[in-house]
């Protein structure tokens, strides 16, 4: 049996005397398509921060494709292709999406230097970069500047942005969160999309993207583990309605849950 891509083991951050992960032992499986969710304060965003390499844990171990990178910085953990997105987004405002996706694309293959060479002498990546900002809906806008862009579209240039690394794992910090509702599909249907290869480790509050895109998901309270397990059986648990989700949300479930309901919609 293949080692979890990603694995945490009795991981654990206190700031002074508050703890805000507490033994959390986790595993994301290779190709996974994983939601962590949780109330706010569970210790969400900690969790995150602790396995990019933007925190050093108090105690715990942390391992990418069976290597420990507890004490490795973020960027060599980027370069190892574990990469994140931010709840709020980090861009340059002054960049188009052709020149921030094109700017990443030589970092990886070590011209980043160059900076302003890669479109200009470069078509493999300005050509990498059309593709994959095409594929992410953002070929209409990506000649303008990133400060003029629509907000959801702001969110879709972060995910290509990491794509743009060939990520083995990423981390979705939020995604939809601020999109407004008219701009949500969008997201939606890149995020459906993502490649195979790349494993996903969602984590978002809205629960409707949530239940729709993980097939698995990990519930954490109180900076420690609730539960794991399957999609519609989280959502039928009694601890985490009691919790998180409520009695209305599980029931609205009917008898299929709503990662099926995707699927098939995926597929019509």
């Amino acid at each position: 049996m293949n080692p979890p891509v990603l694995e945490t083991r009795g991981l654990q951050k206190a700031f002074g005397g508050i703890v805000a992960t507490r033994d959390v032992t986790f595993a994301l499986e290779r190709g996974a398509r994983h939601a962590l969710i949780g109330p706010n304060g569970a210790g969400k965003t900690t969790l995150v921060n602790l396995l990019t390499g933007m925190l050093a844990p108090s105690d715990g171990r942390i391992f990418l494709d069976g290597s420990d990178i507890t004490s490795m910085p973020a960027h060599r953990r980027a370069r190892k292709g574990l990469v994140r997105t931010f709840q709020i987004n980090q861009l340059f405002d002054s960049l188009t999406p052709l020149q921030s996706v094109a700017l990443t694309i030589a970092q990886r293959n070590g011209g980043g230097t160059r900076f302003w060479r890669p479109l200009a002498r470069d078509a493999a990546i300005a050509d990498e970069a059309i593709a994959l900002l095409t594929r992410l809906h953002l070929a209409d806008v990506m000649q303008r500047r990133t400060a003029l862009l629509p907000y959801g579209k702001r969110r879709l240039l972060e995910i290509a942005i990491a794509l743009a690394g060939r990520p083995r794992v990423l981390l979705l910090d939020e995604p939809v969160a601020g999109v407004p509702a008219t701009e949500s599909r969008e997201i939606l249907e890149t995020l459906a999309a993502l490649p195979a290869d790349v494993t996903v480790l969602l984590i978002e509050h809205d629960m409707d993207l949530v239940f729709r895109f993980a097939t698995r998901i990990s519930v954490l309270v109180n900076g420690a583990m609730l539960v794991e397990g399957a999609a519609d059986e989280i959502a039928r648990d009694a601890r985490v309605r009691t919790v998180y989700l409520g009695d209305a949300f599980a029931g609205s479930l009917g008898n299929a849950s709503l990662g099926s309901q995707f699927s098939n919609s995926r597929n019509g």
